[in-house]
């Protein structure tokens, strides 16, 4: 990057490499992880048999064994193994098993590491045999032989070796006992000696289990440490053969530095050096097949194989499926108990007396003596009134807001208040009586269900197969059934015995899941009464303490200053409209805007502005233009001053300092904001001019540094980061012990074997420490590759050197505190071939082992660990750690179905024509894959380079060009295809519509100017078409979605990195700004300015040298010029500044912050990644259910009528089918909840999406525990709600046809009257001509028929739900049974003509036919009285209702 800054612009290379690194190394690696991981996991699920269950921290003191009995039977008996079995006497055993005991040998085991961390390198003059440290070995030596001798004496030879503990004891006693050997003393055998140490885990019950649980099920771990050694041994003795008969190659000419050079690839240390090296060696014929060979085996082993230790790692902390249910129960019950009890700070008023406040009555006479009551009493019945004006306000919606006005209600109102009062308590006991009735019709509608499920009603249909709505729908109906137990005996009638017992099985699962759910309730009613006591407990302080809640105890509670503070602090923008009779919030046009406008309220957000002014103005601050001497730079720092003592005074006189609910500081957040501020005003006044390096004033501006910080405390979303990350604090400590107990066990061994032999003359002539004295010539070379030219007798450029025999410039063993330095260099891989080949170089091969074990066993163990824990932590922290497996498929549903869009895809043309054709071509997968090929063809162009002096660079510019004519060919064909308003619709579309464009600017400008500017657009835009390749493939466009998540998600912790990045940047400026120029510290990398700061830092968050960074900014005299005045005069650097500096950098940018990227990526990867076995709803569903939603939604809007769901749901097709034959409850309750859910109005996309996710999976298995019982609360509600509906309107039709058969004989009666009555008319006078008059009754019945359609209609529209197809069907049976049916008598429906008379009479039985009286003649008397009997016996036989007319309507609900 340094060279592209020095020969291209310094915003071009800057850009390319961030970006480079940002994509390649921070998200597209992590994404192998997350694979890695989620593929691991899948294993893990389908073939956990293999591995065999987990276990958790057991005592292995106590096991089982079968003892005969005296009947001669068997039986396990417990078996204490710890049991005294040797032959020592009691009161020794008692001893042994004393925890007095074991605290004694670890406090020795404690002094025995400290004496061993001691040890130090005291020069030659002070190297003897037996020193103090080998007298403390040997006496430490036998005291643990002592003990091991104690425990075999007490446990017997047998009972010791039975523990794995005593075992490791052993080992060591037989090791540490060969080490004190004077022949053996500082030999192999000291690693037997520190690992001592690892006896100290056993002080912490919490370390013990986190070791136990990451390395007790050592199956998984250990195998893999086996494949990793293997493969090391495979690929050496591979390279071995291939490249040890190349000349001027030394790497592979042995097995040993085959098997070196293989292990650094694997490590990503100088890999690039050992491919180089290879390539030259072998010539430019191999040179192509050498890199590859090299590049492939690198990317297997960074990205796959440590990508598997993570994946190890993290199943090892995973658990198991029952124990996260019981732990999720715990935790909310945990939570229950923590909400309950008062702050600290507020619980110290209880200490205090109580001291009410008493109410003050003024113009009384003296000598009216008035009890002492207090305030709080009074206020009750003052305000009473006023509250239950408000109550009656807030529950009558018709009421205006002008009512509100009145303090004061009348006489009338006040009776009218308590009347409605004495009815809601009435309503609500006949409620209560009620309730039984609703649950007995309730029970008697499961039952009916689960009979007819059961009954084999459907035998008579051809098989096909269950959608999941149907499988999932009969699952909870019979869980339902088994839970109320209802018809349990007649049900079970007829089963066979194993069914039976299945059965049982079931009743007595679903019992227990109601147990569950009993719990839960019960958790959720303890929370909400630990909430009511801190609201009592809060009540109780407010009224018994005056000064409870009192800014300062000056400010009063409602005192009119504080709540204009209030109104100032509390103020936000809300853009936000919601629906006056849903209540729903409507979505703008610019939400997203508004919502960020919205995020904090004013007065943060004015903070936020003048805060990063400030870093803006403190960016330019450097050693050489200090803020003390520049008055342009001291604006922002006094307007920074100003503005958050405005904030701050504000915020304490609404919510208080310390000692209220709300206040300031309440949380670390709040102390921070206090201590910055506390910081900016000191320096301001004041103001130091001289600032000596190390003092007091420097210590001051460091600590300014840490402004940016504020950021984090004033918003919201950046609180959440650092809870992310401090929240799990407790797990990386513990992974930061191991680290250091490892560190501390090889430092002490490389102590003991390496103290004072790696130093060496800088003269390389020089062997011998007693002729390393004098001065010779050292040769200065400018470049590497540069060869002067000689004359004879000349020699090279050079200085003379004093010769000095010294440590190597970087690390040294000579101590343990120098030890563990280089060991954590070594750890973050950083320099370790260095120290390798010293080791090698200076004391010998075989000691080479040493940094290999050490580089192995923290890089592919301690670094995973830190990349587990972090990512476990994250998940805990967003609730997802506890989750079972169908839970979390349950949540990476939800998620990926609020990523889910409606197509954006217009239909197709009507006709068939000339659109019609284009869109059939552009929508073939045909013409896609060969707009995909063309994609690629143009990408490839770019593999040479494009120079405007290089011939070859007109041709590809032309074939570019034909390209991009090819494309704006396929824009138009679409934009025909589709129109322009449909082509816009898709964000794919715009974006090629962008690059096209790009593309025909570029031709343009191409062979208009056709120089070095238009060849790079042109690359561009080549690079902008190549990433629409990747929404053309289902695998790339998943890959490309985890990316694009991951960034999203990401933005807050990326801040959050870049303002550490700033704070770190500018204590750098100030500790390390005018240090000389070293080995890595040079004009491009150093600390002169905030700006070069930040570059020296982003490189050391990649890793690339920082601890030679480091070095170079521990100069000391007398290699630097210091200064006792001013730290910008010297050119020293700081030992301790740069060590905490850049060690603190390092391991919370690299080892926290970019972890917590990896694990953003690996949740958002098992968004996209999922089998199909493993979906919940699969890719062809959402597919499936996208086309139906545009063919219901054709105006493209997003959202549908409530009454078009039904049609929708009818169109689905597949797993989302709804049959009506089989599922019409289903289909009922599926529609009600939409109706319910949006109070009517219209649903959106991923409302009906919702409901059918929530409607297609196993709630009980999927869904948690709060979640569970609210959407089983909901079902039910809809369940019954249905059922009365349903019922309502089959009591509306029997109510209907009983009115109309009475409708029905009153007019038989009437039109029988009349036309006895014409007859007798015409027999006393007889009429020349016959008519036929109609009845009154006749046309009301005609009109009654054709109103009725209409508001069966109407009634459909408003509750689409529950139509009901009786009617049809009894019209159909109606059609052959023309006499009777269900006690229902007709007359015939054949006419019968009789003379005399016609009339014709319009009847309707039941709203379901329509029958035709007929005109008959008669005889004057006989006729009229036989028609009267036959009319009487009619009614008779009428007014008899047969109870079987309700069973047709119950099949139907």
């Amino acid at each position: 990057m340094y060279r592209a800054i020095d020969s291209f612009p310094r915003w071009r290379s800057y850009f390319y490499f961030i970006t480079l690194i940002f994509f390649l190394a921070w998200l597209v690696k992590n994404v192998f992880i997350a694979v890695i991981i989620e593929t691991f996991a899948e294993i893990r699920v389908q073939f956990q048999q293999m591995w065999g269950s987990r276990s958790s921290t057991t005592s292995t003191a106590t096991t089982q064994m079968f003892h005969e009995d005296a009947a001669g039977g068997w039986q396990l008996v417990a078996v204490d193994v710890n049991k005294p079995q040797g032959r020592a006497p009691a009161c020794l055993q008692q001893m042994m098993r004393s925890s007095v005991f074991h605290m004694f040998i670890l406090s020795m085991v404690t002094v025995d590491v400290i004496v061993a961390a001691s040890n130090y390198h005291k020069g030659e003059s002070f190297r003897r045999q037996y020193d103090e440290f080998y007298l403390a070995e040997v006496a430490f030596t036998v005291l643990f032989d002592l003990e091991a001798l104690l425990k075999i004496w007490c446990l017997g030879f047998t009972g010791y070796i039975s523990s794995s503990l005593h075992k490791f004891e052993l080992l060591l006693v037989i090791g540490t006992t060969l080490h004190v050997y004077p022949d053996l003393y500082h030999s192999q055998f000291t690693y037997f000696q520190v690992l001592r140490v690892v006896r100290l885990i056993k002080i912490s019950p919490a370390l013990e289990d986190f070791v136990y649980k990451i390395f007790g099920p050592g199956k998984k771990l250990g195998s893999l440490v086996v494949f990793t050694a293997s493969l090391l041994i495979v690929m050496s003795a591979i390279s071995l053969q291939m490249f040890c008969f190349v000349e001027e190659l030394d790497r592979f000419t042995t097995f040993p530095r085959a098997f070196m050079s293989m292990f650094q690839i694997l490590t990503q240390e100088g890999w690039v050096d050992v491919m180089d090296q290879t390539l030259n060696a072998v010539g430019h014929m191999w040179a192509p097949v050498v890199a590859i060979y090299f590049i492939l085996y690198h990317l297997f082993a960074t990205l796959i194989l440590l990508s598997l230790f993570v994946a190890v790692i993290l199943d090892n902390l995973e658990l198991d499926e029952d124990l996260k249910k019981l732990k999720q129960l715990k935790q909310s019950e945990a939570n229950a108990d923590t909400k309950e009890k008062l702050p600290l700070r507020l619980r110290i008023f209880e200490k205090f007396p109580n001291r009410p406040q008493m109410v003050k009555i003024s113009k009384l006479p003296s000598d009216f003596t008035v009890p002492k009551i207090r305030e709080s009493f009074m206020k009750q019945f003052i305000d009473r009134q006023q509250q239950d004006t408000c109550c009656l306000l807030r529950s009558l919606p018709s009421a205006s807001s002008s009512s509100c006005d009145h303090p004061k209600r009348s006489a009338i109102e006040d009776n009218k208040y308590i009347d409605q009062k004495l009815r809601k308590s009435v309503f609500s006991i006949r409620a209560r009586n009620l309730l039984e009735k609703e649950t007995a019709v309730t029970k008697i509608l499961r039952a009916c269900t689960r009979q007819r499920m059961l009954s084999g009603s459907f035998e008579g249909q051809p098989a096909k197969e269950r959608s999941i709505l149907s499988v999932q729908h009969h699952i909870r109906q019979e869980r339902r059934s088994l839970r109320h137990g209802s018809n349990s005996q007649r049900i079970s009638r007829g089963k066979s015995l194993e069914t039976l017992t299945q059965d049982h099985s079931n009743t007595v699962r679903y019992r227990n899941a109601q147990r569950e759910d009993s719990e839960i309730k019960m958790i959720q009613e303890k929370k909400e009464q630990a909430e009511m006591k801190r609201k009592v407990q809060e009540e109780e302080l407010r009224e018994n303490h005056p000064y409870f809640d009192k800014p300062l105890f000056i400010v009063g509670r409602e005192h009119r200053f504080r709540n204009f503070c209030r109104v100032v602090v509390r103020a936000r923008f809300n853009a936000s409209k919601t629906d006056p009779v849903t209540g729903a919030v409507k979505n703008t046009k610019y939400h997203q805007l508004y919502d960020l406008l919205g995020l904090v309220t004013y007065l943060d957000w004015v903070m936020i502005i003048v805060t990063i002014c400030s870093c803006i103005s403190m960016m330019f601050e450097s050693p050489f233009r200090r803020v003390m001497h520049a008055p342009t730079l001291q604006i922002a720092e006094y307007v920074f001053v100003i503005f958050m003592s405005i904030e701050l005074n504000l915020k304490i006189m609404a919510d208080g300092l310390f000692f209220t609910p709300t206040a300031v500081i309440r949380d670390f957040g709040g102390v921070m904001d206090i201590f910055i501020y506390l910081v900016s005003l000191i320096f301001l006044c004041w103001m130091p001019q001289n600032v000596p390096a190390e003092s007091g004033a420097q210590l001051l501006m460091v600590l300014r540094c840490l402004r940016p910080l504020r950021i984090f405390k004033l918003v919201p979303q950046m609180r959440k980061v650092v809870r992310e990350l401090f929240s799990g604090f407790k797990e990386i400590f513990l992974v930061s012990i191991l680290l250091l107990t490892l560190m501390l066990v090889f430092a002490s061994f490389g102590v003991q074997l390496f103290a004072g032999k790696l130093a060496k003359c800088n003269d390389p002539n020089i062997l011998r420490r007693e002729d390393c004295n004098g001065i010779f010539r050292i040769n200065v070379s400018v470049s590497k590759n540069l060869n002067l030219k000689l004359r004879p007798g000349e020699k090279k450029p050079g200085f003379w050197v004093p010769r000095v025999w010294a440590n190597p410039r970087n690390f040294n063993f000579d101590n343990v505190g120098n030890a563990m330095l280089a060991l954590f260099e070594v750890l973050s891989l950083k320099g370790w071939v260095e120290v390798r080949d010293v080791i090698i170089h200076r004391v010998g091969p075989m000691h080479g082992i040493y940094i290999h074990v050490f580089v192995f066993l923290g890089c592919m163990i301690g670094l995973t660990l830190f990349v587990g824990v972090v990512i476990a932590n994250f998940n805990e922290n967003k609730g997802t750690a506890l989750l079972t497996v169908d839970q979390r498929r349950w949540e990476d549903l939800k998620s990926r179905l609020k990523i889910a869009q409606p197509l954006h895809l217009p239909p197709r043309p009507d006709n068939d024509g000339f659109r019609a054709k284009m869109y059939d071509i552009t929508q073939h997968p045909f013409f896609k894959r060969t707009i995909a090929l063309l994609v690629l063809a143009q990408s490839v162009l770019l593999s040479v380079k494009w120079d405007v002096e290089d011939p070859v660079t007109v041709p590809l510019a032309t074939m570019s060009v034909v390209f991009t004519f090819i494309f704006v060919l396929e824009v138009t064909m679409k934009i025909i295809a589709m129109s322009p308003a449909g082509f816009w619709q898709s964000r794919r579309n715009r974006y090629d519509l962008l690059v096209t464009s790009l593309g025909v600017i570029w031709v343009v400008l191409h062979f208009a100017l056709l120089n070095a500017y238009t060849y790079m657009m042109g690359a561009c835009v080549i690079v902008f078409r190549f990433f629409s390749i990747c929404g053309k493939h289902v695998t790339l466009k998943m890959l490309l979605l985890t990316v694009v998540v991951s960034m999203y998600k990401s933005f807050f912790i990326i801040v959050g990195m870049f303002l550490l990045l700033l704070c770190y940047a500018f204590a750098g400026v100030v500790l390390f700004g005018t240090v000389k120029y070293g080995e890595n510290i040079n004009r491009h990398a150093n600390f002169s300015s905030a700006g070069k700061a930040i570059t020296v830092l982003f490189r050391i968050v990649t890793g690339e040298d920082w601890n030679k960074i480091m070095h170079d900014c521990m100069v000391q005299p007398p290699f630097c010029t210091p200064d006792e005045f001013t730290y910008w005069a010297t050119d020293c650097g700081n030992y301790a500044g740069a060590l905490m500096y850049f060690c603190s950098f390092y391991v919370i940018i690299a080892y926290i912050m970019l972890n917590l990227l990896v694990a953003i990526i690996v949740e958002n990867f098992s968004l996209f990644y999922s089998t199909e076995e493993d979906q919940l709803l699969s890719y062809n569903d959402l597919r499936h259910f996208q086309i139906i939603w545009n063919m219901v939604d054709d105006k493209r809007e997003g959202v549908i009528p409530t009454f078009r769901v039904k049609f929708l749901l009818r169109l689905l097709r597949g797993r989302l089918e709804v049959d009506l034959d089989k599922d019409k409850l289903l289909f009922k309750h599926m529609c009600y909840e939409m109706e319910r859910l949006h109070n009517g109005g219209d649903v959106t996309f991923h409302d009906v999406l919702s409901m059918l996710s929530y409607r297609s999976v196993d709630i009980r298995k999927s869904l948690q525990l709060e979640e569970l019982l609210a959407r089983e609360q909901l079902e039910y509600t809809i369940e019954e709600e249905v059922a009365k509906q349903t019922i309502r309107m089959w009591l509306k039709k029997c109510l209907k046809r009983i009115r109309a058969k009475q409708q029905q004989s009153c007019s038989i009666i009437h039109s029988l009257r009349e036309s006895q009555q014409q007859e007798l008319s015409r027999f006393l006078n007889p009429p020349s001509i016959e008519t036929t008059q109609p009845s009154e009754d006749m046309n009301a019945n005609s009109q009654d028929n054709n109103m009725q359609p209409e508001t069966s209609s109407q009634q459909q529209l408003l509750s689409p739900t529950l139509s009901d197809r009786g009617g049809s069907r009894q019209d159909a049976a109606d059609a052959g049974k023309p006499q009777r049916k269900f006690g229902q008598w007709r007359l015939p429906s054949a006419p019968k003509p009789i003379s005399h008379s016609v009339s014709s009479v319009n009847l309707r039985f039941g709203g379901r036919t329509t029958m035709k009286s007929v005109v008959c003649k008669m005889n004057p008397m006989t006729d009229a009285a036989s028609c009267g009997s036959e009319v009487k016996k009619w009614w008779t036989r009428q007014l008899t209702v047969e109870s079987d007319e309700s069973g047709d309507d119950l099949l139907d609900i």
